[in-house]
């Protein structure tokens, strides 16, 4: 009998390691894209509001192409860490792929209380510090949209205006964040 509990103890703690494995970005411990783009769809379902923002690195592959890949990784894990340092507990983060990451933050509805984000996010950002980059600072573009819950939309929908406001910011040097206007 105690060795059938033992089994089935062992067998649970499995299947918890392959869920975490499945559902998780291995270098940054963040959700990994399907697991986060499925939470915010389900808050986005339950007509959640909320500011989905999109950001990357700017200039990452000269990074990977001036100080190698394991440098680069070290950003990835820097940007993660500060992600997660900025945020609530119940904010959605996830890594997107390469050098890209999306947040989607509940109950965030307001400009000033976005604003007051970015310069909490980009503050952080400005610590990181990676030895082998001699003091260059890891830029970041981002781009924002709110949603208000009044109507369904989909997660590719909100990305696709953050996306457009993140190409917007990256029209500008240093760290930017701009959020969707409509236009």
């Amino acid at each position: 009998m105690i060795y059938c509990i033992e089994s089935i103890d062992e067998e649970k703690k499995r299947e918890n390691r392959l869920l975490y494995l499945a559902q998780t970005d291995l270098m940054t411990g963040l959700c990994n894209r399907g697991s986060g783009e499925r939470r915010i769809n389900e808050l986005l379902q339950e007509r959640t509001g909320g500011l989905l923002c999109l950001l990357d690195c700017d200039k990452f592959k000269a990074v990977n192409d001036t100080y190698g890949h394991s440098v680069g990784d070290k950003v990835i894990i820097a940007v993660a860490e500060s992600l997660q340092k900025s945020c609530r507990e119940n904010d959605v983060l996830l890594r997107l792929g390469g050098d890209e990451f999306a947040i989607f933050m509940p109950g965030l509805l307001e400009q000033k209380s976005a604003e007051k984000f970015f310069d909490r996010l980009f503050e952080n950002f400005g610590e990181i510090a990676i030895e082998e980059m001699q003091g260059k600072h890891v830029e970041i573009s981002l781009g924002a949209c709110f949603y208000d819950g009044s109507e369904f939309v989909s997660f590719d929908q909100l990305y696709r205006n953050a996306d457009h406001a993140m190409y917007q910011s990256k029209k500008k040097q240093g760290y930017s964040a701009t959020i969707y206007d409509g236009q």
